[in-house]
């Protein structure tokens, strides 16, 4: 084997497979499409001369060589990464730096006060400049004036990096004394009228049209798969507005739940489970090439996802040579 003909990148997919024992999840954690780690795990299968990983009836299973290979795999990332740092390492403690980061109205709600938390106890003197998605291009992004976009995302230049931060359902959110609550199914969710609240996307925002559905979104592409269309009397690009008119007795608000979660101190809302299945939503970061390799960016990345997800927490640095 010519050692200088080895992608070590997938030594890395091979670190996070082993752990993972599933092609989506490690794929979601280094922040590529499937596709191209199930063409790592191909590729990984002929340089080991081994199937590394095969399917059996609890799914994914290393073989006895996989087994033997993880913590060889394991210390030469280690080994590799502490050969890499640069000299200037991130001090958070000691750094000034000004982190710009695009998020939506809601990360601003459920993972932004999460985040300057830790930022307050891990780094004091470190500022984050939040802007809006109305705010910011792609290209801004692409081009390093923007850190990172934390947004749901519909569409995605090919060229950024992306890591998932986590998954949403939905709830519903009304007055207490609307009285659909002491019978809400789907046939009196349709009768009433309905908040829409969204901004997937980024830069200047434009009309919506009722009628198209693709455009309205998750929750009215759900009822539309079913043959239903609900009405709507209130567009807004605010999840905090949506809430806020949430509290008038005749609407109802459909939002993600982590959103409606932050309701439940208010007396006269009331949160419940919607009469019909929505397919859940996904919070995901974003950033350019031009700053995966700087060592503030990858502290920060690092911390935003084990604020997301604390069970990723101890999940390897070396995957940010990916």
């Amino acid at each position: 084997m010519n050692l200088a003909r080895i992608d070590l990148n997938l030594l890395v997919y091979l670190d996070v497979l082993l752990r993972e024992k599933n092609v989506t999840r490690a794929a979601e954690l280094l922040g590529i499409t499937q596709p191209a780690m199930s063409n790592g795990l191909k590729r990984l299968r002929s340089l080991f001369n081994d199937p590394l990983l095969v399917r059996t009836s609890e799914g994914m299973s290393p073989t006895e060589r996989a087994i033997a290979l993880r913590p060889q795999i394991a210390e030469a990332l280690m080994l590799l990464e502490h050969a890499v740092l640069p000299r200037d390492a991130f001090d958070p403690l000691e750094s000034k730096r000004i982190f710009r980061v695009m998020a939506s109205d809601y990360s601003e709600s459920t993972l932004i006060p999460m985040v300057l938390k830790r930022l307050r106890a891990e780094a004091p003197d470190v500022t984050l400049d939040i802007l809006t998605p109305s705010d910011v291009s792609f290209h801004d992004v692409e081009h390093g004036r923007v850190d990172m976009a934390i947004n749901r995302f519909s569409t995605m230049p090919q060229s950024f990096h992306q890591s998932l931060l986590w998954r949403d359902s939905f709830s519903c959110v009304l007055n207490k004394e609307n009285p659909i609550i002491q019978d809400f199914t789907l046939k009196n969710y349709l009768e009433a009228r309905h908040i829409w609240a969204s901004k997937t996307g980024m830069g200047v925002g434009v009309g919506v049209d009722p009628e198209d559905v693709q455009q309205l979104g998750w929750v009215d592409e759900a009822l539309s798969a079913l043959g239903y269309k609900r009405e709507i009397r209130v567009f807004t690009r605010h999840y905090q507005a949506a809430m806020l008119i949430s509290s008038q007795n005749d609407l109802i608000a459909t939002l993600p739940s982590r959103l409606a979660e932050l309701q439940h101190h208010r007396d006269n809302l009331v949160v419940l489970p919607p009469p019909f299945e929505i397919q859940p939503i996904q919070l995901k970061m974003a950033w350019s090439s031009l700053l995966h390799h700087d060592a503030g960016h990858q502290w920060l990345r690092q911390l935003i996802k084990s604020v997301a997800n604390p069970e990723s927490a101890s999940f390897l640095h070396a995957s940010q040579a990916v």
